[in-house]
C-alpha cells in the first residue's frame, strides 16, 4: 500500500496536468519515480495517455477537412477531463487505473 505522500504526488500528476498538460506532470514524475513505484507507475501511465491523446487529436484534426474531426475533437477533450478526473482519484485512494485506449510507450 503506497503511503499518503505517495498517493498525494500521483494524484498531483493529473491534477496539475489541467494547468500545465506536459511540463508540470513531467517534473513531479522525474522528481519523485526514483523513490516512488507508485508514482512513477502514475507518471508513466499520464505521458503515455498523453501521447496517445495528442496523437488521437493529431489524427481528428487533420479528419476535419471531411467534417468527421468536428465531431473527434469535442469527443476526445471530453474524454480527455473525464479519465484524467477518474485517474486522479484512483491515485488518491492508492490504486493503479490504467487508461483506455492508449500507446504503453514509456
Amino acid at each position: 500500500m503506497p503511503t499518503k505522500d505517495e498517493r498525494v504526488f500521483a494524484a498531483l500528476i493529473y491534477v496539475i496536468s489541467f494547468f500545465t498538460a506536459f511540463i508540470g506532470p513531467l517534473v513531479l514524475w522525474l522528481l519523485k519515480k526514483e523513490s516512488s513505484q507508485f508514482v512513477d507507475y502514475h507518471g508513466r501511465e499520464y505521458l503515455n495517455f498523453f501521447i496517445s491523446y495528442t496523437v488521437y487529436s493529431i489524427i481528428a484534426g487533420i479528419l476535419t477537412i471531411v467534417l468527421i474531426g468536428f465531431l473527434l475533437l469535442p469527443v476526445i477533450g471530453v474524454a480527455l477531463v473525464i479519465f484524467t478526473i477518474i485517474a486522479a482519484v484512483k491515485a488518491y485512494e492508492g490504486t493503479d487505473y490504467r487508461f483506455p485506449l492508449i500507446f504503453r510507450i514509456l
